[in-house]
């Protein structure tokens, strides 16, 4: 998981139940190929100093020209945005589903994903979601529009937005 700390820009990049070296740098891998051009806006990596990451890892993101800063050992609140946010995925999803396997969790943290960068509000962005750059227009007559409810993820998140 890789998380764009000034748009809050999620990127899920795998799923697995034992991650390893080779692993992680395949994901390191496929967020640099997914972002393309955009890594360009980007100056730093921070990570923390577990062992599945390692110089090869840490290569791919200095050869796109980023800094990558790791985090002080045992020190969670050097990082807290992710932490944030793997909290956040716990309680909002995983603490609500029973995950059946490698495939289910896949499916279930990409539909969150797309719910966090399209439509979850974040105060840090003036309760804007990431993929949305200026605010919606104010509807002023409310019994002229309709609103529509989203499900997401069997009910467990909603989403809501006006009838054209």
């Amino acid at each position: 998981m890789f998380l764009e700390h000034g748009t809050r820009r999620l990127h899920i990049t795998g799923v697995t139940a034992r991650p390893t070296r080779d692993w992680t740098l395949q994901q390191a891998r496929n967020l640099t190929a997914d972002l393309g051009t955009r890594m360009e806006s980007l100056s730093f990596l921070l990570r923390d100093r577990d062992g599945k990451y390692g110089e090869a890892f840490d290569a791919i993101f200095e050869a796109e020209e980023l800094r990558v800063i790791k985090s002080a050992p045992q020190a969670p609140r050097m990082n807290a945005h992710c932490e944030r946010i793997i909290g956040t995925i716990r309680r909002e999803v995983l603490d609500h589903i029973l995950i059946m396997g490698e495939a289910h969790a896949r499916q279930i943290l990409a539909t969150y994903q797309v719910h966090y960068n399209e439509h979850r509000p974040h105060q840090a962005r003036e309760q804007l979601p990431p993929d949305t750059q200026a605010q919606p227009a104010a509807v002023h007559d409310l019994d002229a529009h309709r609103l529509l409810r989203t499900r997401i993820l069997g009910g467990l998140i909603n989403e809501y937005r006006y009838a054209a």
